[in-house]
Formats: structure tokens, sequence, C-alpha cells
């Protein structure tokens, strides 16, 4: 039960300050290096570079993936806390007051002298993002400052894919996770991270992760080919966990075992920007299945918010929808 727990969530990767910039793809082509929709990690110079190139009014709101998700979580009602190191400045207290703010528990951050981590997110016409990102204080978060005791009280705790660029720090996590009984889940959040680091996320899952996330892109990557996306929600469900096989405006595919569902996608009125959009379904999805939901039922609850945040600008929904979003997943909690 929900009550045994002091959190039922704890969300573990990089706190980012997103910073958010509506550009066209002219501008991606002429200067931006890499694929169109992926991240890339770089300095904050170049970051601060992109900006005055850009020259575009910026807005800033808190972010990063597995933050996101526990936001969205939190806001759904779950009782969350989060593991990741802010900064000294004061973008990094703006981070912290937000997110304590939305009602998670900010005891479990750490904290570094150095600046707080930041993401431009370049937001294309069609909505889709290309992400530059300089860790900052993030980066420095070391695997011996992790203990058990960070997981200590929470039910499940969520990794988001960006802190597999740093192996040991991550396999410091997922020990530490499942030493205090942790229930597990891992969102690979970028091609790129998966083609960087394809047999940590395989030797995890031989070892067991309870639910894992991708979207097409990624498990694609994972496999190394192209296949129906519901093949690739089974073979994930093999390794033993739930897959969640998100496909964006064409919704998902969920496997356990040998349950295969398909989840059909909200559709929204006018897409905005897709920041955060998986982040948000792998919270919907997270809240039903730790309330008991079934598995269509969790899935239908992160259609909701996903296609909630890309009618916004950023991964933050604005506070007025949430009574509306919140009654909606009560519904689908219901037997």
């Amino acid at each position: 039960m929900a009550t045994d727990y002091k959190f039922e969530l704890i969300g573990v990767g990089n706190p980012i300050m997103d910073l958010l910039a509506h550009v066209d793809d002219a501008f991606l082509q002429t200067h931006v290096a890499g694929d169109k929709g992926g991240m890339v990690l770089v300095d904050d110079d170049d970051i601060a570079a992109l900006v005055r190139k850009a020259d575009v009014d910026i807005a800033m709101i808190p972010g990063g993936s597995a933050a996101n998700t526990t936001l969205g979580a939190t806001w759904l009602g779950l009782r969350t806390t989060y593991l990741g190191k802010i900064g000294g400045d004061i973008t990094a207290d703006h981070y912290l007051e937000n997110f304590k703010a939305t009602g998670g528990d900010g005891s479990r951050f750490k904290r570094a002298s150095l600046p707080n981590g930041r993401c431009l997110s370049m937001v294309t016409p069609d909505g889709q993002r290309t992400m530059r990102t300089h860790l900052g204080a993030a980066m420095t978060l070391h695997p011996d400052e992790i203990t058990t005791a960070d997981f200590t009280g929470a039910k499940h705790a969520h990794i988001e894919g960006y802190l597999l660029f740093n192996p040991a720090l991550a396999d410091k996590v997922m020990q530490s996770a499942r030493a205090a009984g942790c229930t597990l889940s891992i969102d690979l959040a970028s091609f790129e991270v998966v083609n960087v680091a394809r047999d940590w996320i395989i030797n995890q899952l031989e070892q067991g992760v309870d639910v894992l996330f991708a979207n097409e892109d990624e498990a694609g990557a994972l496999f190394q080919r192209r296949d129906n996306y519901d093949v690739f929600a089974r073979e994930i469900a093999n390794f033993g966990g739930i897959a969640a096989v998100k496909m964006g405006a064409d919704g998902a595919w969920i496997a356990e075992g040998e349950n295969l569902h398909r989840i059909e996608a909200v559709r929204a009125r006018s897409v905005v920007d897709t920041t955060g959009a998986g982040d948000a379904w792998a919270a919907g999805f997270l809240y039903g299945h730790l309330r008991g939901a079934t598995l269509p039922a969790a899935g239908a609850i992160g259609s909701i918010l996903g296609c909630e945040t890309v009618q916004h600008l950023g991964a933050a929904i604005p506070e007025m929808h949430w009574p509306r979003i919140n009654a909606s997943a009560d519904t689908l909690l219901k037997p």
C-alpha cells in the first residue's frame, strides 16, 4: 500500500534549467551540428553562443527528464522526492524553490558551488525540440555521494537515461536503489544515450528493471534495427519487466509477459512544443501503475499528460489545467 512508504516515487537525474527558444529549420541547418530532435552535451559557452545567434526571447523553466516526470507525478498526487545535484547560484535556488512549491520533497538534492546545469531547447515550427545541454553542477555528482540511504523509504525509483553518460554513477544509483528495496524504471531519454550505453542497458534489463520507457527511435537503437513497435515492446518485455514504447502522436504499446496493449493517443488541439511530452507520459503511467491501475488505464493517463504537455511551451503544464487532468486521472483509476 502507498501508506507503507514515505515516498511513492524518487526521481533520479540531472536537475537542469531549460532555456526554450523558438527557431526555424534554417537556423538548425546553419548553426547546429547533429540530428534534428536529438540531445548533445556541450559547454556552457556553446549554449551562450547559440542564444546570441538565435536572437529571440528565451523562456526559463525548470527541467530535466526525471525531474519533469517526478513533478508531473507530484501534480497528480504521488508523494515524491528527487536525487540529483543542483548548483550554488540563483538559478539553482529557483530550481529548488519550484520543486518544493509543486509539492515535492527537496531534502535529497545534493548541492555544489558551481553554476546550475542548463539545457537550450530549440523548438521548430513543427513542435520538435533539438537540445544542447551543459550539465554544470549536475555532472559533478559522484558515485561516492550515492548511498542506500538516499532511497530509503521510497517505493519506486525512476532513473533518466541521460544519467547513463556516466556509467559508474548509473551503476551506483541502480545498486543503491535495489539495496533499498525500490522497484525501478528507466527512461532511455534519447537515441544518442542508447547508442552510447546500449550494453549497459541490456545488462540492467537482464538484472531486472520493472519498467522501461522508450520511444520509437530509442527502441530501434536498442535493438539496432527497424521493426514494428509492438515487436519492440514484446522484445523488451521478454527481459521480465514492463515495456512502454511511446510513439508520440500515434500512442504507445505496453507489454508485460504475454500481454500486449495498444494505447491510443489523446489528440492535441495544437502542438506548440514537444519538450517533455515523453517525460509527462511516463509521469502519468507511473502514477497509474503505482496506484494500482491496469496497464491500459495507466497508459491512458500517460496519454492525457503527454497531450496536455505539447500544447504549452516547455515541459511544465500550467497550474490552471491540473484540476481537469486530476479528475480525468482519478476516473481512470476507478475499478
